[in-house]
């Protein structure tokens, strides 16, 4: 196929929307990020532009590929250009290599001006050597089975113990997509957000998300007396899912509400033909890398990548703005943890949308 001569190009909108999410769904390569909700209610809650485009063949009017992105300006950070923003992947869908090239090369040529375009992309397979992603960010990754019993019976007996940890200590759960549990939710990233120093996303985008995913979004929350203390949101396409935001309140980690919220999350997913699920990014062998993989979950090499306005990089000016860039964000996280919870909900919303992560 001559891409020049057969392809055009249309934004998405309100009026292909379904023709997005159709070819989404079908394709292998597919996440749930790739939905046009994610694009839609960053330029809706967020005020974000919403740069996502379809290819279509001219010759019989077939979706060939899309990419998704979203255009986030700041009177401080400038006009940046990112697929996706606010979440780990978001890179071009197509039927060629090709169109996916075309898809790209029109989105730079569009927004030269922009201070830089970033793809987010992940590796499809796994790399068989592990020891060169020492300290890099991999995305861990879960294959399911047909049923919660066969995953259930798939753990080792200490990681079921620890499950049932929960439930001895009383604690209980619920499951849907309503807007009660988005609240009860809110509770509980609001506080663990607070804790770790940074800024939350605000309710309405919450709101939106759950929304706009509809049944392909799932929330779980577990309860201690009846007070939210784990909360999780599960977004799904086709037979992959994917946990963008999962929290605890600290004070009650003893009891392993994080145990029983990633038990009930993957149970709804095997049981709902979910072959697939992501626990989303983490750094190879640090943190939450380990408590990925001890229910099975295997890495996969994180991609991002920027297109500059330039391609001169001072490599020793890169390496000295990074590193003081890491002291401020430092010394912001440990102010952040300090403030009272109301006003880092207040000042959170307006700073979230500016933060690309």
């Amino acid at each position: 196929m001559n891409v020049d001569t057969t392809l055009k190009l249309v934004p998405l909108n309100e009026r292909n929307v379904s023709d997005w999410n159709r070819y989404v769904s079908s394709h292998p390569f597919a996440t749930p990020y790739h939905n046009a909700a994610w694009q839609r209610v960053s330029e809706n809650v967020y005020g974000m532009q919403c740069e996502g485009m379809l290819a279509i063949n001219e010759q019989d009017g077939r979706i060939v590929g899309v990419v998704p992105a979203v255009k986030l300006t700041s009177w401080i950070l400038g006009e940046r250009l990112c697929a996706l923003p606010y979440c780990d992947v978001g890179f071009p869908l197509a039927d060629s290599p090709d169109i996916e090239a075309y898809l790209l090369a029109h989105l730079k040529e569009k927004h030269v001006n922009a201070k830089y375009f970033e793809v987010r992309s992940c590796h499809a397979q796994q790399t068989a050597d592990n020891s060169f992603l020492a300290g890099k960010k991999v995305q861990m990754r879960l294959p399911l089975p047909d049923s919660s019993d066969i995953l259930l019976k798939s753990f080792k007996s200490k990681l079921r113990s620890q499950i049932k940890k929960a439930d001895k200590n009383g604690l209980t759960s619920k499951g849907g997509n309503s807007p009660e549990l988005v609240s009860d939710f809110y509770t509980v990233y609001v506080t663990n957000m607070r804790d770790l120093g940074s800024p939350a996303h605000s309710l309405e985008w919450f709101l939106n998300i759950a929304r706009g995913y509809n049944t392909a979004c799932y929330i779980s929350v577990v309860y201690h007396d009846d007070a939210p203390i784990g909360a999780g949101i599960v977004l799904k396409n086709n037979n992959k899912a994917s946990i963008p935001w999962a929290s605890t309140v600290r004070e009650f980690n003893k009891l392993a509400p994080n145990m029983k919220l990633y038990w009930n999350v993957l149970a709804h997913c095997a049981d709902n033909g979910i072959r697939e699920f992501d626990f989303g990014r983490s750094t190879f062998n640090e943190g939450t890398f380990k408590f990925k993989k001890q229910w099975g979950a295997e890495p996969y090499l994180l991609d991002w990548y920027h297109y500059p306005r330039s391609n001169v990089v001072n490599q020793q000016e890169a390496a000295s703005n990074n590193g003081m860039k890491e002291s401020i964000k430092a010394m912001a996280e440990r102010v952040w943890c300090k403030l009272p919870l109301p006003l880092t909900v207040e000042i959170g919303k307006r700073i979230r949308p500016h933060i690309s992560l």
